[in-house]
C-alpha cells in the first residue's frame, strides 16, 4: 500500500493519504491560474476513506465554470491550499500534487481547459486532452 504525506508550506496543516490517486489532472482555467499563481493548477483527487486530515484550516468557497461550488481548505498560517472538495462529489477529496513535494508522483491522466492554455505551455500527448 502507498502511503503518502501532503503538507502546507509551514507544515501546520497536513494530509495523509493511503492508496493511488483516483485521477491526477492538469486544470489550466483562470480560476486555478489565480489560486495557484502559476499558468496551471495539478491536483490529484481520492477516495475522501483514505485521506486523513490533521491541522487548523480555513476555507474559501468559489463557484466553478459549471456551477458547482468548490471548497478550498488552507492553512490559516501560511496560506497554502491543502484541499478540497466539490459539492455533488463527497466522497471525493483534491489535493494539490505541489502539497506532496514529491518529485516521483504519478504523472497527470486529463488535461482540462486547454484552451486558455498558455501557448508555450506543452502537454504531454499520452494524456486526455480537453478544451
Amino acid at each position: 500500500m502507498t502511503y503518502r504525506h501532503a503538507t502546507c508550506s509551514c507544515g501546520q496543516l497536513q494530509a495523509h493519504v493511503q492508496g493511488e490517486p483516483i485521477r491526477v489532472t492538469v486544470c489550466h482555467c483562470l480560476t486555478c491560474q489565480r489560486r495557484t499563481g502559476s499558468v496551471f493548477g495539478v491536483q490529484a483527487r481520492f477516495e475522501r476513506s483514505a485521506v486523513e486530515i490533521d491541522g487548523r484550516f480555513q476555507e474559501w468557497v468559489r463557484i466553478g465554470n459549471e456551477g458547482t461550488h468548490i471548497t478550498f481548505r488552507f492553512c490559516p498560517e501560511c496560506g497554502a491550499t491543502v484541499f478540497y472538495t466539490m459539492a455533488g462529489h463527497e466522497g471525493i477529496i483534491g489535493i494539490p500534487v505541489g502539497a506532496f513535494a514529491d518529485p516521483a508522483f504519478p504523472a497527470p491522466s486529463v488535461s482540462i481547459y486547454e484552451e486558455r492554455m498558455p501557448p508555450w505551455v506543452q502537454m504531454p500527448i499520452e494524456i486526455e486532452h480537453l478544451p
